[in-house]
């Protein structure tokens, strides 16, 4: 009962709360690459245009992952990167288990001046689909 008393006297301080934490996520969302779904991430490869970089360790790589997918583990990213510098005129989507590590990964390529997206979801949300899986390197 305190908890709706406040809300209801303070509604100004808890309205403009919750618009700050709107717009904080909204701009996070926006720096570490736009979320895509499967279909736009096809659509994509498709045409050429992106190139799509699986950020998950070796072993669940080789377990399935989506065809022609670079894998540059997470931890070896920023090692790593030259391998990505050569796919700079491309959109780069990012695919990882169920998104924990795209976000950081996909500010941090924004930062160097890349075209970043995010498969929403992950791979899981990609295996949710029945979309295709290549196992094997």
């Amino acid at each position: 009962m305190d908890f709706l008393n406040f809300v209801t006297q303070e509604w100004l301080l808890v309205t403009t709360l919750i618009v700050l934490i709107y717009i904080y996520v909204w701009r996070d969302r926006i720096k570490s690459g736009r979320p895509v779904s499967p279909h736009e991430v096809t659509k994509l490869v498709n045409a050429g245009n992106a190139v799509v970089v699986d950020l998950r360790e070796s072993a669940e790589f080789k377990a399935g992952h989506i065809v022609g997918a670079l894998n540059i583990p997470y931890a070896k990213l920023s090692k790593e990167s030259t391998e990505v510098a050569s796919y700079k005129d491309k959109t780069i989507i990012l695919v990882d288990k169920l998104g924990q590590h795209a976000g950081a990964v996909g500010r941090f390529l924004g930062k160097e001046g890349f075209d970043v997206r995010r498969l929403g979801g992950g791979i899981a949300e990609w295996q949710a689909q029945s979309l295709p899986l290549v196992k094997g390197k």
